[in-house]
């Protein structure tokens, strides 16, 4: 029988320890991010948008330094519009937006514009050139947009007078559809 005999290292070396290159390391680390951020925008994609139920509140600050709460409009209809000065489509419905909230505004009707990822400058130009007289403010980190699981703009929800959303249009408004909605919320009636 032969016995083997033990490798013998040579004088003055040492075996190293096997390392794990610090790429893999970082390869690693890369995956799991890229697949954790997959899976939040799966949620995100798979969130219902918010039509009904009670509204999110949110209190916004006006480009004038104004602020208002959600909550405390309850016996109003609310209309809340989420626009950006870089949307065609927002353009599109501008016009319409304003001339319906002067129609409105002394029948117990508040219109909220809220202003989506834009800057300050362009938002306000924005309101000057469409004349926009109603309640009008930056939504500074996207909490209200994310609240309302808002798609894109513009989107406007309507809530009702007990605080409840009765729906959310996606997309430009265009007559008569938002007078037939707030006519509709008017005349709602609640025990």
């Amino acid at each position: 029988m032969t016995e083997l005999a033990p490798k013998s290292i040579p004088e003055g070396t040492q075996e190293k320890p096997r390392r794990i290159p610090i790429g893999n390391y970082i390869a690693y680390a890369l995956v799991l991010s890229l697949l954790a951020l997959l899976g939040w925008g799966l949620v995100k994609v798979n969130s219902a948008q918010v039509d009904s139920g009670l509204a999110p509140d949110f209190t916004l600050t006006s480009f004038k330094g104004e602020t208002l709460t959600l909550s405390d409009l309850r016996g109003q209809v609310v209309i809340i519009n989420f626009w950006a000065s870089w949307c065609p489509p927002c353009r599109d419905e501008a016009p319409y937006l304003e001339a319906t909230w002067r129609k409105y505004k002394d029948q117990g009707v508040v219109f909220i514009g809220v202003d989506y990822a834009d800057t300050e400058s362009k938002a306000l130009a924005y309101i000057e050139e469409f004349d926009i007289t109603y309640f009008n403010g930056p939504d500074i980190g996207t909490r209200i947009s994310q609240d309302y699981n808002m798609q894109g703009v513009p989107e406007t929800f309507y809530v009702a007078k007990n605080g409840e959303l009765r729906g959310v249009k996606i997309g430009p408004l265009f007559p008569p559809e938002l007078d037939q909605k707030i006519d509709e919320l008017l005349a709602e009636s609640y025990p």
